[in-house]
């Protein structure tokens, strides 16, 4: 619980990494005004209404997430943080003119995953598309091995032990102004054209030079 010696430091919304029309044509500057000024923005505004005056009010966002993972009396708080967390990963997930040949060190985690990296795209683009309703696409490290992941609504591999190392958003407020119910071409247009194979690459590197994956806080450049 925030103290007078320990005063609530509100969470705050950080500025996206890249200016707001920079991920157009696949994502219009009007989806990612509404996806981050207006979305994002509500799950951290809720959020610091939830922690204030207590136990959870001073802790770094992904702590909450973990602290919050399936307790039933936590179940707003765990919602609002996880989204406000996957989020501002999400953001970094893309660049402009991303896409490409990842970096040497994710390309050979790819290969020994998934045979290559095209198979390794594929089974993200896959998870994606094939995730029943609202949710979020992994890929994760665990342990010393790539896996894809698919989660529902706000969850994420955090309190299951994976280090995520890049995601894709499949709410549909993240694509339906740009391609209305075709969530597959979304998602291959973002694996093609703007995916953050650095970031992720970043993300491996930090979680192999510490050698434990499970308490790794995966990088949030914003």
């Amino acid at each position: 619980m925030a103290t007078a010696a320990t005063a609530f430091v509100p969470l705050t919304l950080a500025p996206l990494p890249y200016v707001i029309d920079a991920l157009e044509p696949v994502i219009s500057a009007r989806t990612l005004g509404f996806h981050h000024d207006k979305h994002h923005r509500a799950y951290v505004e809720t959020l610091n209404k939830l922690i204030v005056s207590t136990e959870l009010a001073n802790l770094r966002l992904d702590q909450i997430v973990r602290e919050t993972a399936a307790r039933p009396d936590r179940v707003s708080i765990f919602n609002n943080a996880a989204q406000a967390w996957n989020h501002s990963f999400y953001w970094n997930c893309l660049k402009p003119q991303g896409g490409g040949e990842p970096p040497l060190s994710l390309k050979q985690k790819m290969e020994a995953a998934f045979g290559g990296v095209d198979a390794c795209k594929k089974a993200l683009a896959d998870g994606a598309v094939t995730q029943f309703g609202s949710g979020w696409a992994w890929l994760v490290l665990d342990g010393h091995e790539l896996k894809v992941t698919k989660t529902g609504n706000a969850n994420d591999p955090l309190p299951q032990g994976l280090t995520p190392l890049l995601t894709i958003d499949v709410w549909e407020h993240a694509y339906y102004l740009d391609y209305q119910n075709s969530r597959a071409d979304h998602v291959n247009a973002v694996i093609d054209k703007l995916v953050n194979w650095e970031f992720a690459a970043e993300n491996l590197e930090k979680a192999m030079d510490i050698g434990d994956s499970a308490h790794v806080a995966p990088l949030l450049r914003t």
